[in-house]
């Protein structure tokens, strides 16, 4: 019997290449859209949830937040349009770019204050506070007296 070492470096070869093609292709498509889905950080504390959503480039207005059956969205839409004209008002090159995303994120049922979530746009992130209601907030430890 005769053992065969396998060299697997080609697979890998045509794997990493033809994956990295096929991103390009859809990360840049002939429409000129953009679609990425941003990095999220939630973090749970005694009062609220706080979500930090990375988004650098875009303005307040682009944002659109909701909350309905506990369901917190956040969506954002961006479109850029270039134009370049030559003397005559002729157009040499006319370009859109739009960019899009949407999260969802589902909520505790009736552990958040959702008439008092508050946003705020800051150097590339957007930052969300998502109040707890009284109830739902964690209570110190209580000593009970024995009778």
């Amino acid at each position: 019997m005769t053992l065969v070492r396998y060299n697997n470096w080609l697979p890998k070869f045509f794997d990493d290449n033809f994956t990295k093609e096929l991103e390009h292709r859809f990360d840049h498509n002939s429409y000129g859209s953009k679609s990425s889905i941003p990095a999220v950080n939630v973090k749970e504390t005694k009062n609220a949830f706080e979500l930090e959503v990375a988004v650098p480039g875009m303005k307040k207005d682009d944002f659109k937040v909701e909350i309905n059956n506990d369901v917190l969205t956040i969506a954002a839409k961006q479109e850029d349009k270039k134009e370049e004209k030559d003397d005559n008002g002729k157009y040499t090159r006319r370009e859109f770019h739009y960019h899009s995303f949407q999260r969802s994120f589902r909520l505790p049922k009736n552990q958040v204050d959702g008439d008092n979530i508050a946003a705020k746009y800051e150097h590339g992130v957007l930052y969300l506070n998502v109040p707890k209601r009284e109830e739902a907030k964690e209570k110190p430890a209580r000593l009970i007296e024995i009778a």
